[in-house]
């Protein structure tokens, strides 16, 4: 009971005015999947002081609209069933209520991020043979359409859509492809619902009070806010219509000329709506999914946050958001991201980005996907999508649903010794010992000097020894400590290491 207080006590800060007819929130809605094995809240708005009966799978639960209209139920824990069935929400005054059709129950996972996480599964490698395999009813995707948002916003925007041909293109491809593999393994229905925007940096999915409040981000967050309420909109719109009339004459004089036009200008106002104030997409696509029983989150970003600039920073604002998340859904959800793949990024900051991710692993129950060796140098939307799905389905398998025989993450660096002139790196997770692919050639040594250089490298057991003639005192080393490495050490399951280094 203590907990449905708590959960109606965050609702209320955003809940809307009183409905005069019975609603429910829009994330309830035909063709979804509910989480199994726990208590699912169902929640939506009716006349003060209305009763409310929530009846589903045999369970009839009651409640009462509080004075704001705001009412929430809890079923108790659900049982997986792949059959098609019918959750009615009735009220004193509506006993016809409303009918929710064909509701699976099983795992329901939530995704969030930018583009990467945002990119269809129209846009990845063999889309034809993708869609011509979609015939997976058990598999359902929800889209959250809500946009940036200055307030909490009370309720989502979106409906639930069942995987098929016609269905799949729409779909988060890396979302859609972990699912799929979680469907194939547990042969169960799987939830995944999709809330993520292109562009967009971390700090937009985090709280603005959470980021006020951590010392890490309280001065970087107050300048974020700074700088967004000072942005003189008219002058931007100003701006944009000037340099959008001078591409037009320059994109016709192309195409009289034959030549490809110039690229366009971003309209710098869209921009500012899309990512919206530090909290916004929070906000905005967040927090109306609150607190719909999930069974864990994976997240792909960190390209906005990657200007040499801001990359320090993210090992604090992964962290703070993944505490943050947990908090407000009131348990420690297993939560894993996608690194950063390879990719032609200058500067250190995408290096630096990767390494707070890795960092960020000291926290319990989350993981990671390694993606050195699947990106593409030239394009930062890389195309195989598939690879990044199964590798975070590998770390759900492993961690989340107990199965023992897959490897649910390439190798991580554990600890290292200097050994006379070499310094000796141990490993975790080198599942059937660690293995290269061509020369170890990303490993990097330096000396107390602090100046790096490049090493010799050699594989023993679950260890890396690591040298070079040039250092004889060796303090520090890193491996594939550029945006764009050749990944070549990977572990017996054919998953690359994380880039790492030992000092900073």
């Amino acid at each position: 009971m203590k907990r449905v207080s708590s959960l109606m006590a965050l609702l209320l800060v955003a809940v809307p005015l009183p409905a005069a007819d019975l609603k429910v929130a829009a994330v309830f809605s035909d063709h979804m999947v509910l989480q199994r094995d726990k208590p699912v809240p169902v929640w939506g708005w009716a006349k003060p002081g209305e009763k409310i009966t929530v009846d589903f799978a045999g369970q009839k639960q009651t409640g009462t609209a509080n004075d704001k209209g705001l009412w929430m139920i809890k079923l108790n824990a659900l049982t997986v069933s792949a059959e098609s069935r019918e959750l009615v929400v009735r009220s004193d005054a509506d006993q016809a209520g409303i009918k929710i059709s064909d509701v699976l129950v099983g795992e329901v996972w939530l995704g969030s991020g930018q583009s990467n996480m945002a990119m269809q599964v129209s846009r990845c490698n063999d889309f034809e043979a993708e869609k011509a395999a979609a015939d997976l009813p058990l598999v359902r995707m929800f889209k959250e359409n809500s946009t940036a948002s200055a307030k909490l916003n009370p309720d989502a925007k979106g409906s639930w859509a069942v995987t098929s041909a016609k269905t799949v293109g729409d779909f988060s491809a890396t979302l859609y492809f972990f699912g799929r593999a979680i469907h194939k393994e547990l042969k169960i229905p799987v939830g995944l619902i999709n809330s993520s925007v292109g562009g967009t940096p971390i700090e937009s999915w985090i709280a603005a009070e959470t980021q006020s409040r951590v010392p890490a981000l309280k001065q970087a967050h107050e300048a974020e806010v700074k700088f967004y309420n000072s942005v003189d909109e008219e002058k931007l719109k100003a701006n944009y219509a000037k340099a959008l009339a001078k591409w037009n004459d320059q994109a016709a004089k192309a195409k009289a000329e034959g030549k490809p036009a110039p690229r366009k200008p971003q309209d710098p106002l869209a921009n500012r709506a899309r990512r919206g104030a530090p909290g916004g997409l929070f906000n905005g696509k967040i927090h109306p999914l609150i607190p719909y029983a999930i069974r864990g989150v994976l997240w792909y970003q960190g390209e906005a946050n990657s200007a040499d600039t801001k990359a320090a920073l993210y090992e604090h604002q992964l962290a703070t958001l993944v505490r943050d998340w947990r908090s407000r859904w009131g348990e420690e959800l297993p939560f894993a991201w996608v690194q950063l793949p390879n990719f032609n990024r200058p500067g250190e900051g995408w290096s630096v980005v990767r390494e707070g991710m890795l960092k960020t692993l000291q926290l319990p129950k989350t993981g990671m996907a390694i993606t050195l060796d699947i990106g593409d140098p030239k394009d930062i939307h890389p195309k195989n999508k598939q690879d990044v799905g199964q590798r975070l389905a590998l770390w759900a398998l492993g961690t989340v649903y107990g199965k023992t025989d897959v490897a649910t993450s390439g190798p991580l660096p554990d600890k290292h010794t200097v050994r006379g002139s070499e310094i000796v790196v141990s490993f975790t997770h080198a599942d059937g010992g660690l293995k290269a692919k061509g020369d170890l050639k990303e490993f990097e040594i330096a000396g107390e000097d602090g100046k790096w250089v490049s090493a010799d490298a050699r594989i023993d057991g679950e260890t890396v020894v690591v040298s070079s003639s040039d250092v004889k005192k060796p303090v520090a080393v890193r491996y594939a400590w550029t945006a764009n490495p050749t990944a070549c050490l990977f572990n017996g399951r054919g998953l690359p290491a994380s880039p790492f280094r030992t000092t900073e």
